[in-house]
C-alpha cells in the first residue's frame, strides 16, 4: 500500500472513530483483519451497521468508559472489604471497670431497650471503633462473647472480665475508650487460646461490699449517727463471724431460687473478712472481702445483711448454723449499692498457659495502678455520694425488727419477698449476686 492508501485508511478511522483523546487512548479498536490480497482495511461503523447498533441499545465508546469506572469502583470497595476482613480475628479477653449505678446489671437484655445495661454500652462502642462487625452486635454469640460474672442492678466492678472474638485493630484500647462513657474503661487486653471462655476458665471472684460503720452499731444505737466509729472488739466480731461462712456449705437459705436438696446451693467460700474502717467526708466506712469458686443470686448481699443482723443485736449467732440446714430461714438482703465484682481469678489457666511463651498469665499486675485509680475516682465516691442522698443503708436497717429469724418458710413469704427478676442479673446457676 502507498502513502495516498494508508492517509486514506486513517481518515477512515478518525470518522468512525472519533478523535483521539490523550488521557484515554483510542476509544474504540475498529479495523478488521488485514486482507491477505495486499488491500487497505475498510473502515467499519458503516450507516448500516450504526443502526443496528442503536436499535441494540449501544451506546459508544462513552458508555464502554462508564462501565469500566463503575467496575474499577466495584473492585476498589470489594478490596477494602477484603482488606478488613483480612485484619487478624483472634480470641482475647477485655479487663473492665465500671460504675453500675443507673445500670440494669452486666448481662445485655436482647430486645429490651428500656432496661440499659453495662454491655449495652460496651458492644456499641466495640462496633463504632471497629473492632467488631455491626451484626455481631446484635447476635453476641458470633463473636463468641461470654462474661466472667452478671452483676445484678446498681453493682459495681473494678475488674470484670469478658471474652470475645475481635479484629485486631491499631491502638484498640484507645479507640474502644473513646466511645465508652467515662465511668466505663477498658483497662487491659490479652491474647487467649481459641476455646477460651471466661466463665468457665474462672476459679474463683473477689467481692468486696462497702458499707458505712454504723450499720455494725448496736440496735438501740442511733441507725443514722454519722459520728459513730467501730472498735477493734466490734471488728474482732465481725471477722469471726464472717469466718463462719468459709468452706463448702448450702446456701439455699441466701438465694430465693434454691431448695435445701439442689446440689448447685452447696458453694465453696475460700475466704471472707472485713477490712480496718476509714474515713470520707466525715463518714466511717469499712470494706468486707470475700472470695468463692461462684455466688448465686443476692448470695453475697445477704450474707453481710445477717452478720449485720447479728451484731446489730437482732438475730442470735445460733442463726448461722441454722442457715446450713433444710429448713427455710428468714435471712434480710443488704443493699445492692455497696457490693463490687474487684477481680477474678484463673490460677489453673495461668498454671497451664500462662507461661507457655505464647500467651500471658491473666494477673493484670500490671494494671493494678489503673484499677486502684478507677475505684478512686468513679466507684468509691459514687457509693458515698449516694449513700449520702438516698441513705440506703440507713433505710435498710429500719427493716430488720420485722424479720423473724426463727421463720419458717410459710412466714417468711409472708414478709412480701419475691424472686428476683431476669433484668437483675438471676441466672439459677451464680456468677451474679
Amino acid at each position: 500500500m502507498g502513502l495516498p492508501g494508508l492517509r486514506a485508511a486513517a481518515g477512515a478511522l478518525r470518522r468512525a472513530c472519533g478523535p483521539w483523546t490523550p488521557h484515554l487512548g483510542p476509544r474504540l479498536l475498529c479495523l478488521h483483519s488485514m486482507a491477505g490480497n495486499g488491500e487497505a482495511p475498510m473502515p467499519v461503523g458503516t450507516k448500516q451497521e450504526q443502526n443496528k447498533k442503536a436499535r441494540s441499545g449501544w451506546q459508544g465508546p462513552t458508555r464502554i468508559w462508564e462501565e469500566t469506572e463503575q467496575q474499577a469502583k466495584k473492585l476498589k470497595s470489594s478490596e477494602d472489604g477484603e482488606q478488613q476482613r483480612k485484619l487478624p480475628k483472634r480470641k482475647i479477653v477485655l479487663l473492665m471497670a465500671y460504675s453500675g449505678k443507673g445500670y440494669h446489671g452486666m448481662q445485655r437484655n436482647v430486645g429490651s431497650s428500656k432496661f440499659k445495661t453495662i454491655e449495652d454500652d460496651l458492644v456499641l462502642a466495640l462496633v463504632r471503633s471497629g473492632c467488631i462487625p455491626e451484626n455481631h452486635g446484635e447476635d453476641m454469640r458470633k463473636m463468641s462473647f461470654q462474661r466472667c460474672a452478671r452483676t445484678d442492678k446498681g453493682v459495681s466492678a473494678a475488674g470484670q472480665v469478658v471474652s470475645l472474638k475481635v479484629w485486631l485493630i491499631d491502638d484498640i484500647l484507645e479507640k474502644i475508650n473513646s466511645h465508652l462513657p467515662s465511668h466505663i474503661r477498658i483497662l487491659g487486653l490479652k491474647r487467649v487460646t481459641g476455646g477460651f471462655n471466661s466463665k468457665n476458665k474462672c476459679d474463683a471472684r473477689t467481692y468486696f461490699y462497702m458499707l458505712p460503720t454504723f450499720a455494725f452499731a448496736h440496735k438501740d444505737h442511733d441507725s443514722q449517727d454519722e459520728t459513730y466509729r467501730l472498735s477493734a472488739e466490734t471488728l474482732g466480731r465481725v471477722n469471726r463471724l464472717l469466718a463462719c461462712y468459709k468452706g463448702t456449705h448450702n446456701f439455699h437459705n441466701f438465694t430465693s431460687q434454691k431448695g435445701p436438696h439442689e446440689p448447685s446451693a452447696r458453694r465453696y467460700i475460700l475466704d471472707m473478712f472485713c477490712e480496718e474502717p476509714f474515713v470520707r467526708e466525715g463518714m466511717e466506712f469499712a470494706v468486707i472481702k470475700v472470695k468463692g469458686q461462684s455466688f448465686m443470686t443476692h448470695q453475697i448481699r445477704k450474707m453481710v445483711g445477717l452478720v449485720v443482723a447479728i451484731v446489730k443485736g437482732y438475730a442470735p449467732e445460733s442463726v448461722l448454723e441454722r442457715c446450713w440446714g433444710e429448713a427455710k430461714v428468714d435471712v434480710p438482703k443488704a443493699p445492692g449499692l455497696g457490693l463490687v465484682l474487684e477481680r477474678v481469678h484463673f490460677e489453673k489457666y495461668n498454671q497451664r498457659f500462662g507461661h507457655d511463651g505464647l500467651h500471658e498469665p491473666l494477673d493484670w499486675a500490671r494494671e493494678e495502678a489503673e484499677v486502684t485509680a478507677f475505684k478512686e475516682q468513679h466507684i468509691y465516691p459514687t457509693i458515698i455520694s449516694t449513700e449520702r442522698q438516698e441513705r440506703s443503708m440507713a433505710q435498710w436497717l429500719s427493716t430488720l425488727p420485722v424479720h423473724n429469724f426463727s421463720a419458717t418458710a410459710h412466714a417468711a413469704a409472708g414478709l412480701g419477698t419475691k424472686a428476683p427478676s431476669s433484668l437483675e442479673g438471676s441466672d439459677g446457676v451464680g456468677d451474679s449476686d
